[in-house]
């Protein structure tokens, strides 16, 4: 399938010049209809057939399966969570904190990976410390330095603010010999790149399908790396998180299940299912190789001195310097062409498969 048969079921691209895939991917028709297919099975036929519970397992069921393969793990290391933040929340709310913990993060952090942290250096108190960037790069040295130190790192695999690559699997070797655990904040990744958790290492990945993989919002999901859980103690319980809910003393769940709860809506996973569906369809490597087209073109465009990502392709994610990005970010929008700011004075075009040069090109000339 092209690129841009699916660019004309998706809505939401025909009217604007839409660029900000790195917030929120658009929902082609096909998904938008898979989900809401699954909430009219689950409400109307599935009552009087094998049941309203069975076949909402069955959809979660189904998801798992279909994340397990999208990021070449085994289906038992998958949870399913309704979003990235949700995911970090249930990793970071597992562990027994005290003061004597530290948790590591850099300062590219998404809020989603920076507030639970927060949250545990008021409540527990927990030393916070962040690993400081430039250009959007870790030096590893600087892990090495921390690694004895730490309980856990926090890093995303791809940054939100320059759309940089980092060395996961590099720092998760340095955290594993320094005795701490590593969570990866994956958002970024699945859709537009290939993701391998077993070759990254990392203890804990998160990610959602409402970005690059263009799901329905509520899709996320959580990888936890085999045995990793085992000391860990999530803070909700469910029937959904123990082998078995009836017996009198409860057993958590093996892998990552015992991470997920109790009742929660098949609709938005079913929506995700179809949407690795069309993945598949397109090709990741097609899809690679598009985004890169395209934002060499966008870069092309933007003097050096204005661009803060690396000239030379790494994500569809690129920032440009501007005076006032959140007043260009409306001007822009008032001329159909969406895009958004980020911390420290960017400009943030995100650029998937489903853009076309004529896209480019509208942006440079709005800019």
């Amino acid at each position: 399938m092209d690129p841009i048969d699916v660019r004309e079921t998706i809505p939401a691209l025909e009217s604007t010049t839409y660029c900000n895939w790195g917030a929120g991917g658009p929902s082609p028709r096909r998904v938008v209809d898979a989900a809401a297919s699954a909430l009219e099975d689950h409400e109307f036929r599935a009552p009087t057939a094998e049941g309203m519970y069975p076949a909402a397992f069955d959809a979660y069921d189904e998801s798992r399966r279909r994340v397990a393969d999208l990021l070449e793990a085994d289906e038992s290391e998958i949870a399913l969570t309704e979003s990235t933040s949700d995911g970090i929340n249930r990793i970071a709310t597992a562990f027994d904190w005290s003061d004597d913990d530290v948790v590591v993060r850099t300062d590219l952090e998404h809020p989603a990976g920076v507030l639970p942290w927060q949250r545990l250096e008021r409540e527990y108190g927990v030393d916070v410390r962040v690993l400081e960037t430039e250009c959007g790069r870790i030096d590893l040295e600087d892990v090495k330095a921390l690694a004895p130190e730490a309980t856990l790192f926090c890093v995303s695999s791809l940054t939100w603010t320059h759309g940089t690559r980092l060395p996961v699997a590099d720092l998760v070797d340095i955290a594993h010999d320094g005795g701490a655990s590593v969570l990866v904040d994956a958002v970024q990744s699945p859709g537009q790149v290939p993701v391998d958790v077993h070759e990254w290492g990392a203890d804990f990945v998160v990610g959602a399908g409402h970005k690059w993989l263009v799901a329905p919002f509520g899709s996320g999901f959580l990888y936890v790396r085999e045995g990793a859980e085992r000391d860990l103690v999530p803070a909700a319980i469910g029937y959904r998180s123990v082998a078995d809910p009836e017996a009198g003393e409860y057993q958590y769940e093996t892998g990552a299940r015992r991470f997920e709860v109790g009742t929660a809506s098949p609709v938005a996973h079913a929506g995700l299912v179809e949407a690795i569906d069309l993945l598949e369809a397109v090709g990741l490597e097609t899809v690679q190789s598009r985004i890169e087209s395209l934002t060499d073109r966008l870069k092309e465009g933007v003097p050096n001195e204005q661009l803060s990502s690396p000239r030379e392709y790494e994500s569809g994610l690129v920032t440009i310097a501007v005076d006032d990005p959140d007043r260009t970010v409306d001007r822009l929008a008032d001329e159909g062409v969406i895009v958004r700011s980020i911390p420290d004075g960017g400009l943030r075009v995100s650029l998937h498969a489903y853009n076309t040069r004529e896209d480019v090109d509208r942006v440079l000339e709005a800019l």
